[in-house]
C-alpha cells in the first residue's frame, strides 16, 4: 500500500464506488481518496468508507496526484471546465467515461495548442462492481511508463486489465467486454425461458442457468484448451448437445453475435463524435 498516493474521483457513481472499494486500504489508505460529487445524497456513504468528499472542486482535489473522471459522458465537458483550473502538471488523469475520445478530453483539459498528455482512457465493465471486471486501457503518447503502470495497477483493483493501442481499439473493447455483460445476461434470460419451456420451474431454471454459465466460464479460464475444443468435448455425435448446436448454427448464431458487436462498435464511434462536438 502506498501511503503517499492520493486519488480523486470526479463523480461518485457506481463505477467510482466499485473502484474505491478495490483501492481503499489496499492500494492507498481510504483517507487518501477524495470524491467530488454534486449529488450530496451520496456523501455520507463515501464518508463511511473513510474518504473525504465535496460537492464541488476544492483544494483537496488540487492536492490529489491522480484524477479519475467518472461522470456520464454528456456531463464530462462541464466537469472538465469546472475542475481543470486545479489540475497540476504532476497529475495523472484517468477517464472511465464511455464514448469520449482521449484526444477530445486532452483538448478540453489542456490549453490552446497544448493538449493534456498525461491521460489514460479506460473502458471497464459492470462486473467491476463485484471485483470481477475487465478493463481496456489506452494511453496518450505523452503518458509515461510510470503513468501506465499506475493506471493499470489502479484498474486491477476491480479485475483484469488489457492494454490496447488507441481509441479505435477501445471501440472494439466497448463492443466486446464493455457491452458484453448485457449479452451474457440476455443469454441467461434465454436459458431460463428455455428451461420453463422444457418443464422446469422458474427457480430451477435460474439456478441451472447461472451455475452453467459460471461453471463453463471458469472451466474456459482454467483450461489450456481453446473454447472450440471444450465445446467439442461436450458434443457427442448424434447426441443432445449436437441437436441443440445444430439449431444455433441454422439460426446463424455466430454471425448474429458478430453483427451485434459491429453495431455496438459503430455506436461507440457515433457517440464519440456527438460528445466531442
Amino acid at each position: 500500500m502506498d501511503n503517499t498516493l492520493s486519488i480523486a474521483f470526479i463523480g461518485g457513481g457506481n463505477m467510482a464506488a466499485a473502484l474505491a472499494a478495490g483501492l481503499a486500504d489496499k492500494v492507498c489508505p481510504a483517507g487518501n481518496l477524495h470524491v467530488v460529487d454534486v449529488n450530496i445524497d451520496g456523501h455520507q456513504a463515501w464518508r463511511a468508507r473513510g474518504a473525504t468528499v465535496a460537492a464541488g472542486p476544492d483544494e483537496a482535489l488540487a492536492r490529489c496526484k491522480v484524477w479519475i473522471y467518472a461522470v456520464k459522458p454528456q456531463n464530462m465537458r462541464q466537469a472538465v471546465a469546472d475542475t481543470r483550473g486545479l489540475l497540476g502538471d504532476d497529475t495523472l488523469v484517468i477517464s472511465v467515461a464511455a464514448g469520449l475520445r482521449a484526444d477530445t478530453l486532452a483538448q478540453w483539459l489542456g490549453e490552446p495548442g497544448k493538449p493534456w498528455q498525461r491521460l489514460v482512457r479506460c473502458m471497464p465493465n459492470t462486473p467491476a462492481l463485484v471485483g470481477a471486471g475487465i478493463t481496456g486501457l489506452a494511453a496518450l503518447p505523452g503518458a509515461s511508463a510510470a503513468d501506465r503502470e499506475l493506471a493499470g495497477r489502479l484498474l486491477q483493483a476491480v479485475g483484469e486489465v488489457v492494454w490496447v493501442a488507441d481509441d479505435a481499439a477501445l471501440d472494439g473493447v466497448t463492443a466486446l467486454s464493455g457491452s458484453g455483460p448485457a449479452y451474457v445476461f440476455l443469454f441467461i434470460e434465454a436459458l431460463m425461458a428455455g428451461g420453463l419451456a422444457v418443464g422446469l420451474d422458474e427457480a430451477q431454471s435460474r439456478q441451472l442457468a447461472l451455475a452453467t454459465l459460471s461453471g463453463a466460464a471458469k472451466l474456459a479460464v482454467q483450461s489450456d484448451d481453446p473454447p472450440a475444443v471444450l465445446r467439442q468435448r461436450v458434443t457427442s455425435k448424434g447426441g443432445t448437445t449436437a441437436a441443440a448446436l445444430a439449431e444455433f448454427e441454422q439460426g446463424g448464431f455466430t454471425a448474429l453475435v458478430e453483427r451485434a458487436m459491429q453495431a455496438a462498435a459503430l455506436r461507440s464511434r457515433e457517440l464519440a463524435a456527438e460528445f466531442g462536438k
